[in-house]
């Protein structure tokens, strides 16, 4: 779907998610503790979320969200997100999103 792709494209990290599911929120919480602050997409607020749904299905994800974008690219969902990090992978991804540390 053309919003999905436009949305993901527009910002650097980007998190197809629902308000309500806690494998979102654990995504989330990884991202902002690796000092990424995604832009999070809910979903199922979006007038179009349905259609939305049916549209990140077809990309290849096992459940619709979290859909992860990094860089306009489909990273994929919970598993591919925890895989990446826990192979040291995903830190390298990030690294132009990070927020500078005061340190």
């Amino acid at each position: 779907m053309d919003k999905i792709n436009r949305l993901a494209s527009e910002n650097g990290v980007v998190i197809f998610s629902k308000s309500t599911c806690c494998l979102c929120y654990a995504v989330n919480v990884l991202f902002r503790e690796l000092q990424v602050m995604p832009v999070v997409h809910e979903i199922d607020q979006d007038p179009e979320g349905k259609e939305m749904e049916k549209a990140i299905m077809r990309m290849g994800i096992n459940g619709p969200v979290p859909a992860v974008f990094i860089n306009g690219k489909l990273i994929g969902s919970t598993n591919e997100v925890m895989s990446l990090h826990l192979s040291g992978s995903l830190i390298p991804m990030l690294k132009p999103y990070q927020a500078l540390s005061a340190s």
